[in-house]
């Protein structure tokens, strides 16, 4: 039996967090979704108290990932996630407005799942989105470890 997955969404720009989660919703997902407007609050979250990140090993997540944030870099977010031995099989997928070949590469490189350009245009953004919720009903995250 699997655990629901609950998403993580890592999103300083309001606006693209409603609109992110009301097209989710809008493609028939209802898992819990955690919003962050800051990297500092999600690392907290997700490393915990100790920051060894051991309180999340029986949890599903998925983290939906902006690279611009004002206070946190997602390239050092996405590191970090990937090399954290509790929180590495987390899929990362990587929401955000740089379209940049290196950038693209590089979150690759650091174990990014998937990387999606947000489309400028409000209603090709919102039919992207409905398309990811779309791919989040169908993909297999890796499930907890039963002690």
């Amino acid at each position: 039996m699997s655990n629901p997955v609950t998403i993580l969404m890592i999103e300083d720009d309001e606006g693209h967090a409603r609109l992110i989660e009301r097209n989710i919703r809008r493609s028939g997902v209802n898992n819990e979704i955690i919003p962050f407007t800051s990297g500092t609050a999600a690392l907290n979250y997700l490393f915990g108290p100790d920051g060894t990140g051991i309180e999340h090993r029986d949890r599903a997540l998925l983290v939906l990932l902006d690279l611009n944030l004002p206070d946190a870099s997602g390239i050092d977010i996405l590191r970090r996630i990937k090399e954290n031995d509790h929180l590495k099989c987390t899929p990362v997928v990587v929401l955000t407005t740089t379209d940049d070949a290196q950038e693209i590469k590089r979150c690759y490189e650091l174990g990014c799942n998937v990387y999606i350009t947000k489309p400028v245009n409000y209603e090709s953004f919102a039919n992207a989105i409905r398309q990811l919720g779309l791919f989040f009903s169908v993909i297999q995250v890796p499930q907890p470890e039963t002690t």
